[in-house]
């Protein structure tokens, strides 16, 4: 999709929707913000696991046809759609690896529940050796606020967890089951249960890092602003904090530009109002990575994030990649395998102060190729995003 068409999506989603997620924030602070939540099962049987892929594959079909109802369906759609099959055939190799690991290795923590609501679910890629407290990555996936889906952060899960980093991939509602008031509150409940509940599943609280990859970034770094402002304004009841939180990561982020009806949803917008300086003050080092190619959401959007977040004395680093496209630095890199500057920078950020980590990423293997390069660069020709 286009920058612009995701900005209308959002704009149509906001029209139809903010009425409920105006007070969706309050609604889930009257909940029991205080305390741990209840621990879940650690491993669910298989015969559970294919009934809640069952139960997820109904809802997401539903959604989807209710989703084409709102946009209609014509030629672009159909040949966007067309292109989407033939990119996700070319992957098809590296993707049926990532599922068997998904749903078969003991490392996966799958479905554990951190909410009420129906996709308020979030799976824990765990490393092999959890010998002490390992630093933590809860991530947020992309999706153009409308196909997240948990899921979708598997091969960054594996990856970094065979580097010894766990990770927690946060599943939330999408439209139309849901606002992006509701998306932001998702998020930040998820990770209100990885900071209170980490430590039983191996992580180590003081450790923590935010990362958003698309939709996602944005989603995130609404979640991390909106807590940021509560903090600011001496709010008690609150289940996590920024401080929490060691660093942001932004992967190919859609930061909104400030239309008038997004700019409660526009971070970029948002951080320029002097009224909430104090809360700005708060926030965690900034890390911004996008690709130069990227169509889907122009480089730009990182770029004047990054230059309004320092202007406002944010500690921001900006790490553009020429020539890479939406998908390149999310799936082609990774699926390619070996060594890149964004993975590497990834890991080497998490790790900093630990030297024994260190010393065994600067000896770990690269990265095993899931992929044939022929079957990566017809996809890379192919792909609609």
């Amino acid at each position: 999709m286009s920058y612009d068409n995701d900005q209308t999506e959002a704009r149509q989603l906001l029209s139809r929707g903010s009425s409920v997620s105006g007070g969706s924030f309050n609604q889930m602070q009257r909940r029991r913000v205080s305390g741990k939540l209840a621990k879940p099962e650690r491993q669910q049987s298989f015969s559970r696991d294919i009934g809640h892929a069952a139960s997820e594959t109904y809802l997401l079909t539903r959604l989807t046809i209710t989703l084409l109802r709102y946009l209609g369906v014509g030629y672009r759609w159909i040949t966007r759609l067309a292109a989407l099959g033939i990119y996700a055939a070319l992957l098809m190799p590296g993707f049926l690896q990532v599922a068997y690991y998904y749903f078969f290795s003991s490392q996966v923590r799958r479905s554990i529940v951190y909410g009420d609501e129906p996709r308020n679910r979030l799976d824990l890629y765990l490393p092999k050796n959890l010998d002490g407290p390992k630093p933590v990555v809860v991530f947020v996936t992309g999706g153009a606020w409308i196909i997240g889906y948990k899921a979708w952060g598997s091969l960054l899960g594996q990856q970094l967890a065979e580097r010894d980093i766990i990770v927690a991939c946060i599943d939330y509602r999408n439209f139309p089951q849901g606002t992006i008031g509701d998306m932001v509150t998702d998020a930040s409940q998820g990770i209100s249960f990885i900071c209170n509940n980490i430590a039983e599943y191996g992580g180590d609280p003081s450790r923590i890092y935010l990362m958003g990859q698309s939709a996602g970034a944005h989603i995130s770094a609404c979640a991390l602003l909106d807590q940021a402002i509560r903090e600011a304004k001496g709010e008690e009841s609150i289940s996590w904090s920024v401080f929490q939180i060691k660093a942001y990561f932004g992967l190919s982020g859609g930061i909104m530009e400030g239309e008038e009806s997004l700019e409660r949803f526009s971070p970029g917008v948002r951080i320029e109002d002097p009224s909430i300086r104090n809360a700005v003050s708060l926030l965690p080092p900034v890390i911004l990575f996008h690709g130069t190619a990227d169509y889907s959401i122009p480089s730009f959007a990182s770029e004047d994030f990054a230059a309004a977040l320092q202007r406002l004395g944010v500690q921001t680093e900006l790490i553009l990649f020429d020539g890479k496209t939406h998908s390149d630095l999310f799936l082609q890199d990774p699926l390619r395998g070996g060594k890149d500057a964004m993975f590497d920078h990834l890991v080497a950020v998490i790790h900093a102060g630990d030297k024994e980590a260190l010393a065994k990423d600067a000896m770990a293997p690269p990265r095993r190729r899931l992929v044939p390069e022929v079957l990566l660069r017809m996809a890379s020709y192919i792909s609609p995003f």
